[in-house]
């Protein structure tokens, strides 16, 4: 059983993932890549989330810089750097979203650590996993699928979501999205400024080597491959309302990206399909 550590006061007992949890092993694929820019798309377009990154973040600063330090945030709340890291870590994000506040473009408060906004955040997250099995034909038996359900509701708790916000139940998840991407998301500068950056490749690493028309070599055809995997896993009432054009060519692109993606996984070994399993099994 993964470590616990019980939080002071009346907070439940938090569990961060560990080498014992199935979102270690067969949670998390490596298909999700292509989800990781859907996932930004709909967190911003909750108005409370879209507000504060347009108002509060440095991301187009220093694009790089930013990309880093999500990507070891997740490993720290993920539990890759041990369970008491991932419990520093939930806590750290919500000391840090404490004072992002502000009023938004139609002069509505906001506020980032409004619980429905906070909880939708995460939620993108355990969204892209299911999305991945779901589109992929890879979905797992209804006790393992709860059983992960179940785990990404520990990883709220460590981020700190309160429990009165969390869904109960898959079946209760599912509805809270539905209702979230039909009554709540939207249009707004930020939703716009990401579908317009995703028109042209990140910026040259820092740290790569050669000059900037070899890094677009790759960057622009990776730049294309992301925004059809973002508006082919995206919700369709959300792709019309966020102005994403989307035919029956796009249609075709997105299955013909799809088919060969679960090609690939077939001929993969375990430890690639599933990137944490190799935590597991060194």
């Amino acid at each position: 059983m993964t470590p616990t550590r019980t939080e002071t006061g009346s907070e439940p007992q938090l569990r961060p993932w560990g080498p014992d949890s199935l979102s270690w092993s067969a949670g998390i694929d490596w298909r999700a890549v292509l989800t990781s820019r859907v996932a930004i798309l709909m967190q911003v377009a909750h108005p409370v989330v879209g507000a504060g990154v347009m108002d509060h973040s440095e991301f187009l600063e220093d694009r790089w810089a930013r990309i880093t330090a999500t990507a070891a945030s997740a490993r720290r709340f993920s539990g890759l750097e041990g369970p008491d890291a991932a419990i520093d870590e939930g806590q750290r994000l919500r000391e840090m979203h404490a004072n992002i506040k502000g009023v938004d473009a139609h002069g509505r408060k906001y506020h980032a650590l409004n619980a429905d906004a906070y909880l939708w955040v995460a939620a993108t997250g355990y969204w892209s996993s299911a999305t991945i099995r779901r589109v992929h034909n890879a979905e797992l038996d209804d006790a393992q699928e709860d059983m992960l359900y179940a785990e990404w509701t520990d990883q709220a708790r460590v981020l700190r979501i309160p429990d009165r916000v969390i869904p109960a139940t898959r079946s209760d998840f599912w509805e809270y999205v539905e209702h979230t991407v039909s009554n709540v998301l939207e249009r707004n500068s930020c939703t716009d400024l990401l579908i317009e950056l995703d028109r042209h490749p990140l910026p040259r690493h820092p740290k790569f080597p050669l000059p900037t028309p070899f890094w677009n070599a790759m960057a622009i055809p990776l730049a294309a491959l992301l925004r059809l995997a973002t508006s082919g896993y995206l919700p369709e009432e959300l792709r019309d309302r966020l102005g994403i054009k989307w035919d029956s060519g796009r249609d075709r692109q997105f299955s013909t990206l799809v088919s060969i993606t679960n090609g690939m996984d077939k001929v993969l070994p375990d430890r690639a399909r599933h990137p944490l399993l190799a935590r597991t099994t060194r």
